[in-house]
């Protein structure tokens, strides 16, 4: 939420559409040799032309929660969901940070203070985690054209960089898990506006523009973390579509669902090994 509106969950400033920037200063773009990566990268940056123009609810960095019914059912089931991720916390030190499932985050981030539990990526479901969250999976299933859903956990002193995301055809929504005070030690900048999160409360944005976020407490901060399809005009809804459906083919995609899937593995068949140790 930001500053003066944190209440009304109101972004700060007009929501009028604003120029984004396709590219961040001071981040490498990402070195993919494959000509069909090159190729599909290129597809990418046309579309993002058309999703800009064609965008149904205008291109604000951040957006009114209420311009979005369903935000709110997701809010009500808050309790649930930290129920459930405090149960996935008591193993926070076996978690995966971002970049070891996907190694494109190393142009953003290298240490161990973003770990990451997946539920769903680009479509594609972990059903151990779901198993593990099964209220949380129930909650995102409200939210129109879910993409990617998972727990975004900062540990204490947590700065990541500006940077912006791949690809403007789809939103972000941070529910607030757990945010530690003080407030002003706490916050995520989308291009020109400081936004506060608030436990319960969930916060709609652009990653598109240029944003950063940090956690300069010293507790650990957790967001439900969502991506969801931009609601487009067509033709634009058409192209987004195609593309986010082959999306999932192209080899840094598949190369993150990999890496999820031997983390996965390792992580549950050790909780086997827990579940089965004789009680003393």
């Amino acid at each position: 939420m930001t500053d003066h509106t944190a209440d009304a969950g109101i972004p700060e400033r007009s929501t009028q559409a604003v120029n984004q920037s396709f590219g961040t200063a001071g981040i490498a773009p990402m070195d993919r040799p494959s000509a069909i990566t090159r190729f599909f990268m290129g597809i990418v940056a046309w579309a993002e032309g058309l999703n800009f123009k064609y965008a149904k609810l205008g291109n604000p960095p951040v957006y009114d929660t209420a311009t979005f019914p369903w935000a709110a059912e997701v809010e009500k089931a808050w309790p649930q969901i930290r129920t459930e991720l405090d149960r996935v916390l008591a193993r926070q030190s076996e978690l995966p940070t971002f970049q070891d499932i996907s190694t494109d985050v190393k142009t953003i981030s290298t240490d161990a203070g973003w770990k990451t539990f997946f539920l769903v990526g680009f479509g594609v479901k972990s059903e151990q985690n779901i198993k593990a969250c099964p209220q949380t999976w129930q909650a995102v299933q409200k939210i129109p054209g879910l993409k990617t859903a998972m727990f975004s956990i900062f540990e204490p002193g947590k700065h990541l960089p500006a940077h912006r995301g791949p690809y403007n055809g789809v939103l972000r929504l941070h529910l607030g898990m757990i945010v530690p005070e003080p407030a002003d030690k706490l916050a995520i900048r989308v291009k020109d506006q400081i936004c506060h999160w608030q436990e319960g409360k969930v916060l709609i944005f652009d990653d598109a523009y240029e944003h950063e976020a940090w956690n300069h407490t010293d507790k650990t901060r957790v967001v439900l973390f969502v991506d969801f399809v931009k609601p487009l005009k067509f033709p634009a809804r058409l192209v987004n579509w195609a593309l986010m459906n082959l999306a999932v083919f192209t080899p840094f995609i598949r190369e993150g669902l990999d890496n999820h899937k031997e983390w996965e593995k390792k992580f549950y068949a050790e909780a086997e090994v827990l579940r089965n140790r004789p009680q003393s």
